[in-house]
């Protein structure tokens, strides 16, 4: 009889822990835990108070903890790795605690995952992180020989639809070349072609389409005015950029559901606005098609904003003569992450070891 594996997958973010377990395919279980604002600072402390808070949800739910076959959690600012579902070693932590490639929520979901799993017994696994580099060569080009183009994006989101979408193909995800275009918080615009993702915008530090609250891509000369001003600090500077721009500062919104109602609102500005973000996301996935030479077997919009009819509408007017539009609306990250550990467990994959080369 075949094996029917459990897996807890954890997905923390600076409010908020979500957690799932699946069996096989099918998830049996989905919860939310509140937390304290995170702010990268003392992981230890807050992994502890997380661990204990996701162990007393699943004991209050009556779960089995003894039957998990494993631990998936969602991978941090690591350092570059290529793409796939890698066992959580000393190494990893390591860089994990240290906030390596910078401070963010997602640098627990490794340690978290690994607390959890050694009480079991069992590996803890992260899939596809944020940091997955499978950038051509010539992709890192940044016009400054002291500065390469990184690879930051939402890689275990747009490497799970992509998959999808091969799916609706009848292809491999490995034969096939897509556009995923991940509309969130942040938004990144992926060239995937054959299972790499060779040129990618870095929606953590800017690069790209303004989002709900980032800014994008900023024309140099007024980037330079700001940092120069004297008004704000660096952080205040950071802040703006990646906190207190795009929608949010065009539309005066703070939360994305308040943003989802005036986009879809009458008002001219919000029109406008919606206008003006579709337009940006329409270039990006243009760029990404001459990447791609044309060859282009889909285009994938998936993400928070890509339940917004107005906004998918306006994208698809642009770049559907380009190859057919997919729309994938919301996040599929705990799916994604059952989705790699169970390759795994069935020995479909071989899993990966991070390794520090410096």
């Amino acid at each position: 009889m075949q094996t029917r594996y459990r897996v807890l997958t954890l997905n923390p973010k600076a409010t908020l822990t979500i957690i799932s377990i699946f069996q096989d395919e099918t998830c049996m279980y989905k919860s939310t835990i509140e937390h304290d604002e995170f702010n990268g600072d003392d992981v230890a402390n807050e992994v502890s108070k997380r661990k204990q808070a996701v162990l007393q949800c699943l004991t209050d739910a009556g779960i089995n903890m003894s039957k998990l076959h494993a631990v998936s959690a969602i991978g941090g600012l690591l350092r570059a790795v290529e793409g796939g579902t890698f066992i959580v070693s000393d190494a990893m932590l390591d860089d994990l605690q240290k906030n390596y490639n910078g401070k963010h929520a997602s640098n627990l979901g490794g340690i978290l995952a690994y607390e959890i799993a050694k009480g079991l017994n069992i590996h803890a696994y992260v899939v596809d992180p944020p940091v997955v580099d499978e950038l051509h060569p010539l992709a890192k080009f940044s016009g400054l020989p002291m500065y390469e183009r990184k690879s930051i994006f939402h890689a275990l989101n747009q490497k799970s639809v992509a998959r999808k979408v091969a799916h609706e193909l009848q292809a491999d995800y490995e034969d096939v070349n897509l556009i995923v275009a991940h509309l969130g918080n942040g938004i990144t615009i992926g060239a995937h072609k054959n299972g790499k993702v060779i040129d990618v915008n870095n929606g953590l530090h800017g690069d790209g389409p303004f989002s709900f609250e980032r800014t994008g891509t900023i024309p140099s000369e007024a980037l330079i005015d700001l940092c120069f001003s004297h008004n704000f600090t660096k952080n205040e500077v950071t802040q703006i950029i990646t906190k207190k721009g795009g929608l949010k500062a065009y539309l005066q919104t703070d939360t994305i559901d308040e943003t989802y109602d005036k986009l879809n609102s009458e008002s001219n500005k919000a029109n406008m606005v919606c206008q003006a973000l579709a337009f940006q996301i329409a270039k990006e996935i243009g760029s990404m098609a001459a990447v791609l030479f044309g060859n282009v077997d889909a285009i994938v919009l998936t993400g928070q904003l890509a339940a917004t009819n107005r906004l998918t509408n306006e994208i698809t007017k642009r770049i559907d003569w380009i190859a057919d539009v997919f729309i994938y609306p919301g996040e599929y990250d705990l799916q994604a992450l059952n989705e790699g550990t169970l390759r795994v467990l069935r020995g479909e994959e071989k899993p990966k070891t991070y390794r520090k080369l410096d």
